[in-house]
């Protein structure tokens, strides 16, 4: 079973589509808790929330999942970081993606619907890059006026708010779309740039894991 840690509702159902056209096999359970997000973005910052994260990848382990996702990049680093103490992978959903970007090109655009995405997601491209050992230049883009607008309900005008951001990019290799929740702009946009964004493949990285776990050495 894997086990994906949401901060907002609106995740499952995509989750799920994903899951049904490409890991039907594999059982999922979804934890939602919204109040991480929130309090993630206040005083504090991720790091406040760290033990509150720990406990519900404890609850899930116990539950029977055999790997963990969390689909939240804010918190993402601080879920990741639990991997050693609870004895499964842990993975961050956005992890493929920064690879991805890096593969790319060096000019890397970050874009996001809160500030306090930022900081993590470019930290993380960043990362990738040291380890394949290669150069980023790495641009955040704060998209004004998108986060209100998902908050009220409204994921069409969200997804067209940050669909127009987007294209407003010049000069980038890849753009990143740091939020799980902005994947549905990739359809709207009409850049010849690579738009990535972390749903499908943190999910099957993650299926990956899991299977790895339970069938060691399949």
């Amino acid at each position: 079973m894997l086990a994906l840690l949401h901060t907002s509702p609106v995740h499952v159902p995509v989750f799920d589509a994903l899951h049904d056209q490409h890991h039907p096999g594999l059982e999922l359970r979804h934890l939602v808790d919204e109040g991480l997000l929130e309090r993630a973005r206040g005083y504090g910052g991720p790091a406040g929330v760290a033990v509150d994260v720990r406990g519900v990848v404890d609850r899930a382990v116990a539950d029977g999942a055999r790997a963990v996702l969390c689909t939240c990049s804010t918190i993402g680093a601080v879920a990741e970081a639990t991997a050693a103490q609870v004895g499964v992978p842990v993975l961050r959903v956005d992890r493929p993606m920064a690879a991805a970007a890096v593969a790319a090109g060096p000019r890397v655009v970050v874009l996001a619907t809160v500030e306090s995405t930022l900081g993590p997601t470019v930290a993380l491209v960043e990362e990738e890059a040291r380890h394949a050992g290669r150069d980023v230049d790495v641009r955040s883009v704060l998209v004004a006026g998108a986060w209100e607008r998902f908050a009220a309900g409204d994921t069409e005008a969200y997804a067209r708010t940050v669909a127009a951001a987007v294209d407003a990019v010049g000069d980038a290799d890849s753009i990143v779309l740091a939020q799980a929740s902005m994947a549905p702009a990739q359809r709207l946009t009409t850049t010849s740039v690579p738009v990535l964004s972390s749903p499908r493949p943190g999910l099957a990285a993650a299926a990956a894991a899991a299977v790895a776990v339970a069938h060691p050495g399949a």
